[in-house]
């Protein structure tokens, strides 16, 4: 399947050169926040330090709450949520652990908050380089999870994770992960659409009799015991299943509204449609793979990439259709899962468990790369990529989780 590009700038549209935190800040600014909360953690805080800017200059009205940590940050907006205010807030690596109780009864509140998640590795050893672990945290939780790899589809990815979330037959939260400084804090050339247009395509927050307000009494984070726990797990995962859904309506009307947008919202394919070789990946691990790729395909070898957008939810179904024609798939992980299956990152075996009653299953192997920071090397695309043609010849996985690009 080939890349779907954006149609040409529209006239009404403004060209920006600004990283992917001030891409995020300047959709929130257009679809016209009313409550964030902040506190400072590298690499998501300029997210806040933009939106904080666009409040100081009259661009945007809304609350800004600096909290005393990621605890009450957390805290604060998903009450504000329940009164019917849009929120947004974030965090990275340990603070994002450190809010842990409040992501843990946001789903079941079924709060539609958006959340930034500046990918961050995990202390210690501390560094503020790039891995998935920390927005991996709530993968089974019912937060929806989705990997952006520019500042355009950042912004246009905020957006859509509004309407998603905040779709009645949702109503979930949806952590979005920008991989820290490769993303939250490079710049490029953004559209930017007018307001009329993000009005056009996302309504206002409403929601409904589940308004928490005097005038409606409810219940909200209610002692259910045996009594009613295993059917609001239920619900949960009814409404993430109905997000299947919700997400492809929402992609096709961004298309229509705002003239460009990927046709498959789960996934980008590139160089895909001949490919013998898939490799996978998520966020901007993309850009090496990309290049490594092109020069391969200089070569001779044939070689595609699937960059996955949505973790969660997964996109099974689209996903085995893209990779079952490959005579070998290569999944290269920026996070791990010590003592998992195979030893492999999480990535790799949501694959294999999607791919496990595909009628055809090519050779997979697992890769763990990139962590804590550190570059993805055209080497290491290479070295991923010259195994899995080694396995597509023998027809045989290679059981081993390889670690690209460490030093012995």
């Amino acid at each position: 399947m080939a890349v779907t590009t954006a149609a040409p700038a529209a006239s009404d549209e403004k060209e920006l050169l600004i990283s992917g935190s001030e891409a995020v800040a300047e959709a929130l600014a257009l679809a016209d926040i009313d409550v964030v909360t902040a506190y400072p953690i590298r690499p998501y805080d300029t997210v806040m330090q933009a939106i904080a800017k666009k409040i100081a200059n009259g661009q945007l009205v809304a609350e800004y709450i600096v909290a005393e940590g990621e605890h009450s940050q957390f805290e604060i907006v998903k009450h504000a949520s329940t009164v019917g205010a849009r929120v947004f807030c974030g965090s990275s690596g340990v603070g994002w652990a450190y809010a842990m109780e409040c992501l843990v009864v946001t789903p079941p509140l079924r709060v539609p908050m958006l959340a930034l998640v500046g990918n961050r590795a995990l202390d210690d050893p501390g560094a503020f380089g790039v891995e998935h672990n920390d927005a991996l945290f709530v993968r089974d939780l019912g937060w929806m999870l989705c990997w952006i790899d520019s500042s355009q589809e950042a912004l246009d990815t905020t957006l859509i994770g509004y309407r998603v979330a905040e779709d009645r037959r949702v109503f979930l939260p949806l952590a979005l992960s920008a991989d820290g400084a490769f993303l939250t804090h490079s710049q490029a050339l953004t559209l930017v659409p007018p307001r009329e247009k993000v009005d056009r395509f996302l309504p206002r927050y409403d929601r409904g009799d589940l308004l928490l307000h005097p005038d409606n009494p409810i219940t909200v984070a209610p002692q259910a015991n045996e009594d009613w726990v295993i059917e609001i797990r239920r619900q949960n995962d009814e409404a993430m299943k109905r997000a299947y859904g919700v997400i492809e309506e929402a992609y096709a009307d961004f298309r229509r509204v705002f003239g460009r947008g990927p046709e498959n919202p789960w996934f980008e394919e590139y160089m895909t449609d001949d490919a013998e070789v898939i490799l996978v990946g998520m966020g901007t691990i993309s850009l090496p793979i990309k290049v490594g790729i092109r020069n391969m395909r200089a070569r001779g070898k044939k070689v595609g990439l699937v960059r996955l957008r949505w973790f969660r939810p997964f996109p099974t179904e689209r996903l085995v259709a893209a990779l079952s024609g490959a005579r070998a798939i290569g999944v290269i992980d920026r996070d791990y899962s010590f003592g998992s299956p195979f030893a492999s990152g999480v990535v790799a075996n949501e694959v294999r468990a999607a791919m496990y009653n595909a009628e055809r299953r090519p050779p997979l192997l697992s890769f763990i790369s990139g962590l804590g920071g550190r570059e993805v090397t055209l080497e290491d695309v290479d070295k991923a990529a010259d195994m899995c043609f080694a396995a597509a010849a023998s027809g045989k996985s290679d059981t081993k989780t390889h670690w690209l690009g460490v030093r012995e």
